[in-house]
């Protein structure tokens, strides 16, 4: 179970980080972009690390306010669910 989780989200912020690239190379050509929704799925699924690494690589979505505020919900609420079952698993030792 553990090894399904870790190759998971490995291949899942991969993903994020390369579709992050995509829709910065997308917006600079004018192409078709990726929808934000899409962008804070991928987050929310589990791809908020390779969200993170891709803001500052790219240098995209750095200054859309909304989408940070979410993104910044969303990594606030993954964090305090890892704490929250690291203390629940901790209790039961």
């Amino acid at each position: 179970m553990i090894t399904f989780a870790a190759v998971y989200l490995a291949v899942l912020n991969l993903a994020t980080f390369v579709i992050f690239g995509f829709d910065k190379a997308a917006a600079a050509d004018r192409r078709s972009r990726v929808p934000e929704r899409a962008l804070l799925a991928l987050a929310a699924l589990g791809g908020s690390p390779g969200a993170l690494l891709a803001r500052p690589v790219f240098r995209h979505k750095t200054r859309k306010q909304p989408f940070s505020a979410w993104l910044t919900l969303i990594v606030f609420l993954q964090a305090a669910t890892v704490a929250a079952l690291l203390a629940m698993a901790w209790r039961g030792r």
